[in-house]
């Protein structure tokens, strides 16, 4: 089962930050490995498509939280293996196939919206009594129809889905989630060493802060 962040999805970009920097470890981020700092900072959302919150962030705040990271700071993305079934791999791929192609976003949002359906952008949960949604994805077929409407033909999906690369990749990031402890999503690894507390989030502004406060630190 998907587990959540109590994610405040009223998240609104403050005109300053409430904490004073430097951030507090322990409160507000956790030191997760005895990495080095790399010498490029990174910041790795884990998440799922089948996670509400996830897809609130998506579609509402992660474009304005990218924008505000320092340029010296790269963006990526991995999707996490709650699920531990063969449908759970193939969704897991087709965010593997996405990082190859153009139109990510869209792709991305066009996963979420086949999975929760399209209004699922609101903070309700799919998975909530009385909600009648089902998802559009029960296997690979399901998921190379979404791909198809933004010009991605089913020979060229299954070559990048089938590929080594994926593979390895798939692999990787499944050793991380162990390595990194990630339980719930939407998560931010930063450096591959630092995890971000979304509980002590109060805004835009802190999550920002904090990711470029850590992902800079020396």
């Amino acid at each position: 089962m998907i587990k959540y962040f109590a994610i405040v999805l009223t998240l609104i970009t403050a005109s300053f930050s409430t904490f004073a920097t430097p951030f507090v470890e322990g409160k507000h981020y956790t030191q997760i490995s005895n990495n080095m700092v790399p010498s490029e900072p990174k910041v790795t959302e884990f998440f799922s498509f089948y996670c509400h919150n996830c897809f609130n962030m998506e579609s509402q705040y992660l474009p304005e939280i990218k924008a505000g990271l320092d340029k010296k700071i790269a963006f990526d993305s991995k999707h996490v293996d709650f699920m531990n079934s063969d449908l759970g791999t193939e969704v897991m791929r087709a965010l593997a196939v996405i990082h190859e192609l153009d139109n990510k976003e869209a792709l991305k949002i066009a996963m979420f919206s086949a999975i929760q359906g399209k209004d699922n952008t609101g903070g309700h949960d799919h998975a909530a009594a009385g909600h009648e949604h089902q998802s559009q994805i029960n296997n690979r077929d399901d998921i190379k129809n979404v791909f198809a409407q933004f010009g991605v033909d089913a020979e060229q999906y299954d070559t990048v889905a089938n590929s080594a690369d994926t593979n390895k990749k798939l692999t990787m990031w499944r050793q991380q989630q162990v390595s990194y402890a990630v339980q719930s999503v939407p998560a931010f690894i930063v450096n591959d060493k630092y995890a971000i507390n979304l509980n002590e989030m109060r805004s835009l502004d802190d999550i920002i802060g904090v990711i470029n406060y850590l992902a800079l630190k020396q």
